[in-house]
């Protein structure tokens, strides 16, 4: 374990994950936490008498962030973000500097440079939202995303200079954005709920599941899992090599620090209670950063790199690994035999595989995919276990026979839920019979298309879909074709040159295949030099638009969409969004005389106290219960209000990212744009336009 620096006591409970550290005075670092009770603690160590002031929210606090908005200060603002507005706080001045309502909410906050934009912002995400404001409170950035924001992040992704913008969110997607444009997306196991920014082109992630990881631009350098869940995420440099290390705070109150690189633990230390946040900053004016560990409970600990050393455990454990691994291959040596003892396993022996899709049987009824493990001879297959992200709970599926169902064949059913490539590690424990103790272990990897959940439709599709999205396709159709092939799991491969004369022309194509999931259809219609993904599912559309423009190459695309379902959901939920905030207005207008009321009531009761009218007192104090029940009533209703409105919000902003993907280039950031002046009017058949043609 490591020693602490320092340790000192808040005496406040500390709510996780909503902690930072800034600079208020422009020199002083300041550990600033929201705790119970609405109200956010500031601790200034250097403060002579009483280090610690409250500020007071009376809202629900959801993320807190300190940073310098304004270049020509040199002091960091406190920004606090609550379920409907953010609040930018000069600490050193005691005033406001902007206050603003948030329809969206706010999840997560980060403030610094985005892009080619020429002041910081405060860039906040919310209800499937992200929005950006500058020093005097205008939000010159504005984007949406697939699902609810849960965690931000600042990083020069491609070395240009410049910031992109990491975002973790609930539908388990990590997006890239460079300025308002998706430049990358990668899909985990669970929704994402810390983020952090290395120094070079990484950055480090935490998921609601307890896992852990560091991604080298898009590829994951490493990952691991833990019963426990992360609270929070920093980077530090312990040994001085210029590489810094990831920190991570766990709800078990684990600190500890892994090498980026490998994921290697390296320092480890625990508090008493529950991490809430993990800093770095220079807290006791030595000249040096330290890191700053505060649990729920109010202990900090400050660690820095003299009192932080790699744990010898780290070498114990790897050499106990290698020892297992040696212990594991000798008894695998000790169950090979000759091909003449029949008790033994044959040397030649075969694990073979075989994946397809299947409408469903007897033990499987719905669709699936069906891994079909087999062995070239009599081996049986004892046991086999599946590895595969967010297919299966806790992403392990261990399949173990019964003595008198043990074969040399298995079959392993698989549903991924969402259509994503997927890479599936197995392995599969063999023996020569049930009763033997020799066993042989095969590992092997198998990689699932990205629409895996797919197969060929057999019957005779609508000729004329009312849902679909096209565009012009300068491609010759056997890209296209190659492109179905290498991305759906298809029972035989789709090729144009299998048809007739009138089709090997090219002029005309078409294809169509039907979801195991919910058998909704997907066609694909080419006539006279345009492509056309016919689909009831938007988001379908969406996928199939972007993974064809990236096989294809293609930077920039204008299509039309068609979808009428969708056309309807949103003038619904626009014209819902419009009742909801009319009757949010007239609550909040009813609250306001309900508490001009209890004031007056309160003062005209304690006057009569003092004129010992005590039963004209007591019909005050009757009155003043009545309408705080009123005000309790009020209070349910608005917070269902509030809960309807998001929703609404949501609906919206997950229809205007679907239709941004429908495009590819600068016509995919024109459509955010252009809805946003839309919605900002209440346009909705302009929005509606925006939707079909991407052009307003």
């Amino acid at each position: 374990m490591a020693v602490p620096v320092f340790t000192l006591h808040l005496k406040h409970h500390i709510l996780p994950g909503r902690v930072t550290i800034g600079k208020y005075n422009g020199s002083e670092s300041c550990l600033t936490a929201a705790t119970t009770g609405d109200k956010v603690i500031i601790h200034n160590p250097y403060k002579k008498g009483n280090q610690v002031s409250l500020l007071n929210v009376n809202q629900g606090i959801n993320a807190i962030c300190a940073g310098r908005l304004n270049e020509e200060d040199d002091k960091d603002v406190l920004l606090i973000g609550t379920s409907s507005n953010i609040l930018a706080y000069h600490v050193e001045n005691n005033s406001d500097i902007f206050f603003k309502e948030v329809a969206d909410g706010v999840n997560a906050i980060t403030v610094g440079h985005l892009g080619s934009l020429e002041t910081p912002l405060a860039i906040v995400g919310g209800n499937c939202s992200i929005q950006g404001f500058d020093w005097h409170g205008n939000d010159p950035f504005w984007t949406v995303t697939g699902d609810n924001v849960r965690s931000l992040a600042l990083v020069d992704f491609d070395h240009d200079g410049q910031n992109e913008l990491v975002v973790g969110s609930d539908d388990y997607e990590l997006r890239i954005f460079k300025e308002d444009a998706i430049i990358a997306e990668m899909t985990e196991t669970e929704a994402i709920t810390a983020l952090i920014g290395f120094q070079n082109h990484k950055f480090g992630y935490a998921l609601a599941n307890g896992t852990v990881g560091v991604y080298d631009k898009l590829q994951r350098a490493w990952r691991v899992k833990s019963k426990n869940g992360a609270e929070n995420l920093a980077c530090y440099d312990l040994d001085g090599d210029g590489v810094e290390e990831l920190i991570t705070g766990w709800s078990s109150g684990k600190v500890d620090a892994r090498n980026s690189r490998t994921g290697e633990v390296v320092f480890r230390d625990v508090l008493n209670q529950p991490v809430a946040g993990i800093l770095t900053g220079d807290y006791t004016q030595s000249g040096r950063t330290q890191i700053l560990a505060c649990s729920q409970g109010g202990e900090v600990r400050g660690y820095d790199q003299s009192s932080l050393s790699k744990e010898g455990s780290v070498q114990s454990d790897a050499v106990r690994d290698l020892f297992s691994k040696k212990q594991t291959l000798l008894l695998e040596l000790k169950n090979y035999t000759s091909e003449g003892e029949p008790s033994g396993i044959p040397t030649n022996t075969q694990l073979l595989t075989e994946i397809s899709v299947s409408t469903g049987t007897k033990d499987n009824p719905g669709g699936h995919i069906e891994v079909l493990l087999s062995t070239n001879n009599q081996t049986v297959i004892r046991t086999v276990t599946v590895f595969a992200e967010g297919i299966f709970e806790g992403e392990t599926l261990v399949i173990h026979p019964r003595s008198d169902q043990v074969t040399s064949t298995l079959r392993v059913p698989l549903v991924p839920p969402k259509d994503t490539s997927l890479d599936i590690h197995i392995r599969v424990f063999v023996g020569s019979s049930w009763s033997s103790e020799q066993f042989h272990v095969f590992e092997l990897t198998r990689q699932l298309p990205c629409f895996s959940m797919y197969t060929l439709f057999k019957g005779t599709p609508p000729t004329n879909p009312s849902s679909f999205v096209s565009f012009k396709l300068n491609e010759r159709i056997q890209r296209v074709e190659m492109w179905l092939n290498q991305n759906f799991l298809l029972t035989q491969e789709v090729w144009s040159s299998d048809r007739d004369s009138e089709w090997s022309t090219y002029s005309e194509w078409s294809t169509c295949l039907s979801c195991l999931r919910d058998d909704t259809l997907l066609q694909l219609n080419y006539k006279s030099g345009t492509l056309q993904v016919a689909t009831p599912n938007m988001g379908l559309a969406a996928d199939i638009v972007q993974s064809l423009a990236a096989y294809l190459n293609l930077d920039n695309l204008k299509t039309v969409a068609e979808f009428p379902a969708v056309f309807s959901k949103i003038s619904d939920c626009l014209g819902q969004v419009a009742d909801l905030q009319q009757n949010a207005t007239k609550m909040a207008a009813n609250v306001a005389d309900s508490s001009n009321i209890i004031r007056s009531l309160i003062v005209q009761a304690e006057d009569l106290r003092l004129l010992q009218q005590m039963k004209d007192m007591r019909e005050c104090y009757n009155e003043l219960q009545q309408i705080n029940e009123e005000l309790v009533n009020t209070y349910a209703v608005r917070v269902a209000n509030h809960e309807l409105l998001l929703e609404a919000l949501r609906s919206i902003n997950v229809i205007i990212q679907q239709a941004a993907r429908l495009r590819v280039g600068k016509r995919k950031s024109d459509v955010i744009t252009h809805c946003r002046a839309a919605m900002a009017s209440n346009n909705i058949s302009a929005l509606i336009k925006v939707i079909k043609t991407g052009e307003p």
